[in-house]
């Protein structure tokens, strides 16, 4: 379970020294950063992403960072069953809302999110082995969520156009910061399954709430 920095301290730890990493390595595209309270660039939405049933009885929201060992096996394990038996079936709503501990999380939503269409499937590549595309330094980084985009097939040109948005980048922290304050999120995976918080759990526990309110 992965700890978050306060608002203020993930803001400048995003700020610091990117622009002079990115910079002196012409193979990195221009990374963006966050400096201080983020505003939402004008003209730029965060989509929801959502599977099931839009309408049903169970809403669940799970909060998660793309760089959080606890996450990707969450994604490995737990949520594959869930999928199976309650998203597929149309029985609950699971929305994946992106949490920004860090620049690598940040980038690789940003990733992520270049093709709503192909968000799921880029979140499982990244969530699958999290050591092979995180670590490094920011070029390398850079890289390897090329290599990913272009297994989801997304050309370089448009990864990097995307990690470039520092508008979309602010509207996204932005994004961040409103559902971290209105759900309290201070770990992750974190979920909120018809308004109430809960953290991380196996699969028989998940699967017997998820019961739980369906029979309510």
């Amino acid at each position: 379970m992965k700890r978050y920095l306060t608002m203020t301290a993930l803001a400048a730890v995003a700020a610091t020294g990117i622009g002079y990493w990115m910079s002196q390595n012409a193979s990195t595209p221009n990374l963006p950063a966050l400096v201080g309270a983020a505003q939402a660039a004008e003209g730029h939405e965060v989509v929801e992403m959502t599977l099931g049933n839009p309408d049903a009885k169970v809403q669940v929201i799970e909060y998660a960072s793309f760089t959080c060992g606890h996450c990707s096996n969450f994604e490995k394990t737990v949520f594959q069953e869930i999928r199976k038996n309650y998203i597929d079936t149309d029985k609950i709503s699971f929305t994946f809302r992106d949490v920004y501990f860090d620049r690598p999380g940040l980038w690789a939503s940003m990733v992520a999110r270049c093709d709503p269409m192909r968000y799921f499937g880029v979140q499982h590549l990244l969530m699958d082995d999290i050591s092979s595309w995180a670590s490094g330094e920011p070029a390398q980084i850079a890289d390897n969520l090329r290599k990913i985009g272009r297994q989801a097939g997304l050309t370089d040109e448009k990864v990097d156009a995307c990690l470039q948005d520092a508008d979309m980048a602010q509207t996204l922290y932005q994004w961040w910061e409103a559902n971290s304050e209105e759900h309290d999120i201070n770990a992750t995976p974190s979920f909120i399954i018809n308004g109430e918080k809960y953290s991380n759990m196996n699969y028989a526990d998940f699967s017997k709430l998820l019961d739980e309110k369906l029979a309510e």
